[in-house]
């Protein structure tokens, strides 16, 4: 369990129960899936949605084994949406180990991603309202079509902010917004504080994901330019490049026009990104959602786990590039 819960005992006692129960409904006959499955369970993520669905649900009157079986959908779900852009990246590491087509090839990464898909529905079908589990089918299918919104826009030069936002609205934001929402539906809470929580998931994970793509281009640790250089040369362009080419398309002409980039040139990239203010331009950007999410966060009833959502913003929003 990552340290980040060592302050919420509360929240880590929930969390290691989902973790629990993850590994129970993914038992299966076939061990090399079990197996595999397992050990992303245990690969160290921070298990932020499920922990935003136990926050949720502290806003309304809630049952702790719904919350916990939610829980779950949510981190499976985003567990599958990484077992499959990892084959389509052709990723050979996640979170430091190993990844799941490397290990096993594709073929059985593919079927364990729809393994998992398969598991959600079938906890969903068992624990949620008819209506959440619509908006459950709404979102994944959004956070899939960002997915196809990435793949198609490849080395595309029609780089435009809002096609962007539009992308990481489905690809990371839909999920934290679904996670905090959900974990208030299934609890009672009214309409608009449900919606007020969908909010900052929304405003949250829009501003993890530019901060995430500002670090590629900032990040004195080499793993963390490792990233930059892979999207780049597999012709993603995230936002600090796409501020800086609308800023002076010439000067990375000679780039885009080329059959594939080489480390030097992604090194050149980076650097013609910083110059054209694209890393400032974007921080700024990362700041106004930063700023929407906390102002709503304010506007919360008064309870301790409005205190815990604060400080989960915090460490993950509030960061130092």
């Amino acid at each position: 369990m990552d340290k980040i819960w060592d302050n919420y005992v509360e929240v880590k006692r929930e969390l290691e129960d989902i973790v629990a129960l993850m590994k129970k409904e993914t038992k299966c006959k076939d061990k090399v899936i079990e197996n595999s499955i397992k050990d992303l369970i245990e690969s160290g993520g921070k298990m932020v949605r499920p922990a935003f669905v136990i926050i949720g649900s502290h806003f309304g009157n809630r049952d702790k084994e719904r919350v916990k079986a939610l829980g779950a959908v949510l981190e499976l779900f985003h567990m599958a949406t990484l077992v499959h852009d990892d084959v389509i990246d052709d990723a050979k590491l996640r979170r430091g180990n190993e990844t799941v087509q490397s290990r096993y090839g594709k073929d059985y990464a593919v079927y364990i991603g729809d393994y998992l898909f398969c598991v959600c529905f079938k906890i969903l079908a068992s624990n949620a309202s008819l209506a959440s589990i619509k908006m459950d089918s709404k979102s994944m299918s959004r956070i899939c079509m960002g997915e196809v919104n990435q793949l198609n826009s490849r080395f595309s030069t029609k780089l435009s902010v809002k096609d962007y936002l539009s992308r990481i609205s489905g690809k990371t934001a839909e999920l934290f917004s679904l996670s905090l929402y959900l974990g208030a539906a299934e609890s009672g809470c009214e309409k608009k504080l449900t919606k007020r929580l969908w909010n900052i998931g929304h405003n949250i994970g829009m501003a993890f994901q530019i901060i995430d793509d500002v670090l590629d281009y900032v990040g004195n640790d080499e793993s963390i330019k490792k990233s930059a250089a892979n999207d780049l040369k597999q012709g993603i362009f995230t936002i600090p490049f796409i501020y800086a080419y609308n800023n002076d398309k010439d000067a990375f002409k000679k780039y885009l026009e080329a059959d594939s980039i080489t480390n030097n040139e992604v090194k050149e990239i980076i650097e013609l990104v910083k110059q054209n203010n694209g890393v400032n331009k974007a921080i700024d950007l990362a700041q106004k959602y930063t700023d929407k999410a906390f102002k709503d966060i304010d506007k919360l009833p008064e309870n301790e786990y409005k205190e815990v959502l604060r400080a989960l913003a915090e460490k993950l929003i509030l960061r130092k590039y």
